[in-house]
């Protein structure tokens, strides 16, 4: 089945292509001809990835993957949530982002928080929406050198090292991303 994967984030693009089926030819947004950065201006998660999946099934006509993940954060009310990409502002920027991040923490004593990834597939027949959440909490410093986004600062529940700290395959036994992969394998292997 050749699908796109409609992400410019080389990172997700990465741990989606390690788990797709034999069989499947992913393409990339860019091989595709469309922007690698794809409109997302939804309030959600959900909206965001169907936004996305929909954008791209809509000038390709191939079955389209799409991805939003968050952090959210207890003390902050669930942000940076939808924003997590931008939370510093435009351009992204991972180290503004954990910067600002570790700022508005400084001194809390709960410092829990979950990652949370919306998968969007959208074909000629459906939309459907897989999720995947993995609870955790947030270092009180940078650690690691694996992984991007926020994955130096977050330390899965049950862990000591962070997200960056851990192998690729290490993290996918335990992450949001995987979780939500999980449940699209499963739905599209009809088990």
């Amino acid at each position: 089945m050749r699908m796109i994967i409609c992400t410019g984030n080389a990172g997700k693009l990465r741990e989606i292509r390690t788990r797709l089926p034999e069989g499947f030819e992913a393409i990339t947004l860019v091989d595709a001809g469309l922007p690698a950065d794809l409109p997302e201006d939804g309030d959600t998660l959900e909206a965001n990835a169907l936004q996305k999946a929909r954008y791209a099934f809509e000038r390709t006509e191939l079955p389209c993957l799409a991805d939003d993940s968050g952090l959210e954060v207890r003390a902050l009310g669930g942000r940076p949530g939808p924003l997590s990409a931008r939370y510093a502002g435009e351009p992204r920027d991972d180290e503004a982002n954990m910067a600002l991040l570790l700022r508005e923490l400084t001194g809390a004593a709960d410092r829990a928080a979950r990652f949370r990834t919306v998968l969007a597939w959208v074909t000629p027949a459906e939309a459907r929406l897989f999720e995947g959440t993995v609870e955790g909490s947030i270092a009180l410093t940078r650690r690691g050198s694996s992984g991007f986004g926020y994955d130096p600062l977050f330390v899965p529940t049950g862990e000591a090292r962070t997200f960056a700290e851990m192998q690729l395959h290490e993290k996918q036994a335990v992450s949001h991303r995987a979780r939500a992969m999980n449940h699209w394998l499963a739905y599209l292997l009809g088990r």
